[in-house]
């Protein structure tokens, strides 16, 4: 790998990295906040900051690397549906402690929209495999693509809140549109922010090489001015959680707004200071940002049905940082117990 494709490869890696640590300090402030902290301003922030710069970057992110990699449509399905098993099986070790309190009697709640939760994961495998499956016809078409994203966020901008019906169906819509309070990331509208990322890439390849540094500062500054101006807007929506999971496309143009700001942010973060110790580590949990993302779910999943709803500001603070830590250490003791079991396996074939 040469030094320019290193460099070009850390600020996806640090955004994805802010992304997950965002997602953290969210999930932290649903499940674990008072509720008088949650309804609060510093409430409010949170859910902001676990808005627009975690899992639309996210996701954006995934869409980029998809269009780059290329890889084969049968290897794309594959790892789609992997990531959707990966999906059920975190739905399922996340609320471990929730459902033993359902099982016994002891919780009056629905197993169903906690087990069949539509969570990232979910997005990210049916948007692998309906991207790959797309670039068999749209090959590499930018204007097909872009009539792709609005065919997907335009829709979104009048599906009516969803009634749910007790019914299987539910749970089938629920993955693909129905406004239903397990239905977080559905296909609409979210399916548009991985499609945003391989549009760009596909702009990027045959427009952005002849673009100046001076051009790049000259349109952040134009785009400044409509994200300031609509900003109340834009948080308005992030902080309510339902509009924000079921948002519409003016939200989207808001939200790309943010988008090109916060990555121009950090393109100037990675280059200032590229070999500090937070921005390693904020590149190493971007690389394995499943991994972690896993991790951190099964601690505040589990914890959460304990300690729900009942810490205070400060105690947000040393949850996260406990988290944090924790969920790094296991990272790293998975990376480490997956290289002990490739070289045992490798040893094993050469005997």
């Amino acid at each position: 790998m040469t030094k320019t494709t290193a460099d070009r490869l850390l600020l996806p890696d640090v955004l994805k990295g802010v992304a997950v640590l965002l997602m953290i300090q969210v999930h932290l402030m649903e499940l674990f906040a008072r509720q008088e902290i949650f309804n609060s301003l510093a409430g409010k922030i949170s859910l902001f900051l676990g808005g627009p710069p975690a899992a639309p970057v996210f996701m954006a992110v995934m869409g980029y690397f998809i269009a780059k990699q290329g890889a084969g449509v049968m290897k794309s399905i594959f790892r789609g549906i992997r990531l959707i098993v990966y999906g059920l099986l975190l739905n399922t070790g996340l609320n471990l402690h929730l459902l033993y309190h359902i099982f016994t009697g002891e919780l009056a709640l629905n197993p169903l929209t906690y087990l069949f939760g539509v969570d990232i994961l979910f997005l990210a495998g049916l948007s692998l495999i309906l991207i790959s499956l797309l670039r068999l016809l749209l090959r590499d078409s930018l204007s097909a693509w872009l009539a792709v994203l609005l065919a997907v966020v335009l829709p979104a901008t009048f599906i009516p809140a969803g009634m749910a019906q007790n019914q299987w169906s539910d749970y089938v819509l629920a993955y693909l549109y129905l406004d239903v309070p397990w239905s977080y990331f559905p296909l609409l509208p979210w399916l548009v922010y991985p499609l945003t990322g391989y549009c760009f890439y596909l702009i990027s390849g045959k427009y952005l090489n002849k673009v100046t540094d001076r051009q790049l500062f000259m349109a952040t500054l134009t785009g400044l001015v409509p994200f300031i101006v609509f900003f109340r807007y834009g948080f308005s929506i992030t902080a309510d959680l339902p509009s924000y999971y079921h948002h519409n496309f003016f939200y989207f143009l808001w939200a790309m707004l943010f988008l090109g700001l916060w990555t121009m942010l950090f393109r100037q973060v990675t280059r200032w200071i590229p070999f500090w110790p937070v921005t390693g580590f904020l590149r190493w949990t971007g690389r394995n940002v499943t991994t972690f993302y896993v991790f951190q779910w099964l601690l505040i999943g589990n914890l959460a049905t304990a300690f729900y709803k009942s810490a205070g500001g400060w105690d947000l603070l040393w949850w996260f940082i406990g988290i944090t830590l924790v969920s790094g250490l296991l990272v790293w003791a998975y990376q480490e117990g997956m290289k002990f079991y490739r070289l045992k396996a490798n040893d094993d074939v050469l005997k």
